[in-house]
């Protein structure tokens, strides 16, 4: 008999990690990560990365898997995860994913259309064109070519205007054609545990004491030590993790330094609610309120309620 795999999802600073390890004492699990940030090495402080005890407390995947100078996308993580869910049932243990890039988790759970890979001379070019002209220019290309992508973006939302531009530019046809064409890859054995605030001030405030933590652990010496590489620059995806642009802008002196604490909250607010807002979107996720004082409770009646209905055959 397998385990069907079990998803704790969440805004960030929510308490998905205390729940992961909490299941994981009593359940035998291993845990596939899905965070975004998480699989780059050398980015341990900014992304609250799991500490060496908790790393080797119990299996994890995902994590340390790429050098932030390497992209890694959402249908790489599908693909890698659905191997690692059959590897995790195979030894009998339950495939735990944990984390709150809300795109993986949609990937995996509704699949992936089949678009074009990245193309680093094409994203090159988009680049230096964006360097040019500027980002909203390149949005009202994207507006000529794709209006349905281009109208749910920023016009200086420099990563999706780039990726949409790559994939018109390498296939011909529009991002939204693949968003909008049949799926047939996702999984429909996924549980999603969904850990949400009933009052968004909690978040906020551990939003904020989290980020000074991360202040006093050093966040200012690992990102100097990132761009210490000379090989990196801010417009990378790793690099636009929330709390590594703010720091590493700092340094660039585009704003002073004594307003970094105060731009990384607001970015790590504003990612927290467009985590929630991708929440909403997914009816079947088991809401346990994170700001309850028996979450942990409530979360390990969930996945033992998922263990005893969860085998397959």
């Amino acid at each position: 008999m397998k385990l069907k795999p079990l998803v704790i999802a969440g805004p960030t600073a929510s308490g998905k990690t205390a729940a992961a390890l909490a299941i994981a004492e009593r359940i035998p699990s291993e845990i596939i990560s899905v965070d975004s940030a998480l699989v780059y090495r050398g980015m341990d402080i900014g992304t609250a990365k799991p500490t060496a005890t908790e790393l080797a407390s119990v299996p994890h995947h995902l994590i340390n898997i790429r050098d932030p100078l390497q992209a890694y996308s959402a249908a790489e993580f599908v693909r890698d995860a659905h191997v690692l869910i059959e590897d995790i049932q195979a030894r009998g243990k339950l495939p735990l994913l944990v984390g709150g890039t809300m795109l993986y988790i949609k990937a995996l759970m509704d699949g992936i259309d089949d678009m074009p890979a990245a193309d680093a001379a094409l994203r090159a070019a988009i680049e230096a064109q964006a360097q040019k002209l500027g980002w909203p220019a390149l949005h009202a290309q994207l507006m000529q070519v794709d209006p349905i992508t281009a109208q749910r973006l920023s016009p200086n939302d420099s990563q999706r205007i780039q990726r949409a531009l790559e994939v018109f530019q390498a296939s011909g046809q529009a991002l939204s054609s693949f968003h909008a064409a049949q799926k047939n890859t996702g999984r429909d054995d996924l549980t999603l545990i969904s850990l949400e605030p009933h009052d968004r001030a909690w978040l906020h405030q551990r939003i904020a004491q989290r980020f000074e933590l991360m202040m006093q652990q050093g966040l200012l010496n690992e990102v100097a030590q990132l761009r210490a590489r000379g090989d990196l620059h801010v417009n990378l995806p790793s690099m636009r993790c929330v709390g590594y642009r703010q720091s590493w802008e700092a340094l660039e002196g585009v704003f002073p330094m004594q307003e970094l604490s105060e731009r990384g909250i607001a970015a790590t607010r504003q990612l927290a609610k467009r985590q929630i807002t991708w929440l909403r979107s997914m009816p079947q996720r088991q809401i346990v309120p994170c700001d309850a004082p028996e979450a942990l409770t409530q979360v390990m009646a969930l996945a033992q309620t998922h263990l005893s209905s969860g085998h397959i055959a």
